[in-house]
């Protein structure tokens, strides 16, 4: 009778082990207990300590509140072999409701995010912050 309660228990166990990894976040650091830098609908300013930039964005959808959602980013410093900083700026805001793809300009990387709710298009802004380093290497070399 174990045996038959052992091949029957098997399977469930391994699938939901299996989706344990879903929920897996990786070494991030998130910030103190996993706070989201928004709330639904609201506005936000995020920015990594100076000399970090981000390494990874995790975010919550929500259709019931506004088809919004939380935001959440993981900052790391910067690899030593880029250098220091030498300036940072603010990149040109992608507007709501329009389809948009983004990169930092002038080689920079990406080290914040401004954002803005518009609920008349359920419908984010986005503007980049962005830092170039000393020793950033152009696009086409290795």
């Amino acid at each position: 009778m174990d045996l038959v309660l052992l091949c029957l228990f098997l399977p469930l166990v391994t699938v939901a082990w299996g989706q344990y990894g879903d929920y897996y976040y990786g070494p991030y650091n998130y910030g103190d207990n996993d706070e989201w830098v928004n709330v639904y609908r609201q506005g936000f300013n995020f920015q990594c300590p100076h000399g970090q930039v981000i390494v990874a964005v995790r975010s919550v959808f929500s259709k019931k509140e506004g088809s919004d959602r939380l935001w959440n980013y993981a900052c790391m410093p910067a690899a030593q072999s880029l250098g220091e900083p030498t300036e940072c700026w603010w990149e040109e805001i992608n507007r709501a409701g329009t389809e948009w793809y983004q990169t930092c300009s002038n080689n920079g990387l990406v080290a914040g995010f401004q954002s803005q709710y518009f609920p008349s298009v359920l419908d984010r802004e986005w503007q980049f912050y962005c830092c170039r380093y000393s020793r950033r290497c152009p696009y086409s070399c290795w």
